[in-house]
């Protein structure tokens, strides 16, 4: 925004200002005019649909059961709304991650 204030130094006039830079007049006007930058706070982060049913998807995991699809059906007897996406990522924090199979290489002649 301090390309604006260099540019009404110069220009005086907020409508030209307004043109140059693709910002509406309202937009120059408040920059130029304001004492400071605009702090903005942090937003509070939004409830997850799954956050009610955690506590009992938590024991049902720590029970084995991490068939996504089984606990869906589950939670849905429930009262749950949300989709399967969700569900997939929080059980994904749960999951051992599987081991890269080793491939052994070799080399043939042309033609074996």
């Amino acid at each position: 925004m301090f390309y604006i204030e260099e540019l009404y130094a110069k220009l005086r006039s907020i409508r030209e200002v307004a043109r140059r830079t693709g910002h509406d007049r309202k937009t120059v006007r408040k920059s130029i005019y304001a004492q400071e930058l605009p702090r903005y706070k942090p937003r509070p982060p939004r409830p997850s649909k799954l956050d009610p049913f955690k506590p009992s998807l938590v024991s049902r995991i720590a029970e084995g059961t991490l068939n996504c699809n089984v606990l869906l059906d589950e939670i849905r007897a429930l009262g749950y709304t949300g989709g399967k996406s969700i569900l997939k990522a929080f059980v994904a924090q749960y999951r051992v991650p599987r081991a890269a199979q080793a491939v052994q290489r070799f080399e043939t002649l042309p033609g074996q």
